[in-house]
């Protein structure tokens, strides 16, 4: 069984299929000795640590860098967000897929969302199919072999009717074979419930703080559970603190007394 095939088994599980969300190779070896069995890279928290703000703003070559080091330090599976794909054409994006199936990356998130003068906003789902649609068979075309993760974006936006929204953009999703589906920011157990009874497709939720606990998450029948760049946010929140009680103390004894 490849690496990718084991990747995909990982979805079919009764447990949630909890990833480590990452941004360096540090980050993703502790994941790794906490016994986690996959890793995906925040796109946001990779970019914010170059001194980017999300939406693209690094390049590609910049996050490829990146993501070889974490997979030349790390052994588990990794996914990587791709965001809108870091092109502007079909052939773009899949040459970048194309790169990252090559070095050993076992899947993607794709979004159905992308930043229009600093602001997100969705893309009109038959636009949205029709680019998934070109991904997707030009990859079988070339017989690239990986995980495609789409993302849509009607909770983390805050749309109007975002369950029939989502519905409506998750079967075109499974019209073009993806093989998962991430929705951020949905958290109420009665949402979650619907749009799982609703699709065959694997669904993703993301770290929120109204976000059910796992247990409850997977009696909902979830099967990916990310947690996007929290993680990184709250590392450096407490960085934060602790250099302003060394300025305080004038000492570095915060750095070895537990708060």
């Amino acid at each position: 069984m490849t690496k990718i095939q084991s990747f995909r088994e990982l979805h079919k599980n009764e447990e949630p299929l909890l990833l480590g969300n990452v941004w360096n190779p540090q980050s993703a070896k502790v994941y790794e000795a906490l016994g986690y069995k996959a890793l995906a890279t925040s796109s946001s928290a990779v970019a914010h640590s170059l001194g980017y703000e999300d939406g693209e703003n690094m390049t590609f070559e910049e996050y490829l860098y990146i993501i070889e080091r974490i997979l030349q330090s790390t052994s588990i599976p990794l996914t990587v967000d791709l965001e809108s794909g870091y092109g502007n054409t079909t052939e773009e994006i899949v040459s970048n897929i194309r790169r990252l199936s090559e070095i050993g990356v076992v899947g993607i998130n794709i979004e159905d969302s992308n930043m229009v003068d600093g602001t997100r906003k969705i893309v009109d789902k038959k636009v949205f199919y029709e680019k998934l649609k070109s991904i997707v068979l030009k990859l079988r075309e070339e017989k690239v072999d990986i995980f495609i993760n789409v993302r849509t974006d009607a909770f983390l936006l805050g749309l109007e009717n975002p369950i029939e929204e989502t519905l409506q953009r998750i079967k075109l999703f499974e019209k073009m074979g993806s093989d998962g589906v991430f929705i951020p920011c949905i958290t109420s157990e009665k949402d979650i419930a619907i749009i799982i009874d609703e699709t065959e497709l694997p669904v993703n939720v993301m770290c929120m703080p109204e976000l059910p606990d796992f247990k409850i998450l997977k009696k909902l029948g979830v099967k990916r559970i990310s947690s996007g760049n929290f993680a990184n946010d709250y590392i450096y929140r407490k960085l934060e603190e602790t250099g302003k009680e060394i300025m305080t103390e004038k000492s570095f004894l915060p750095f070895f007394v537990s708060s």
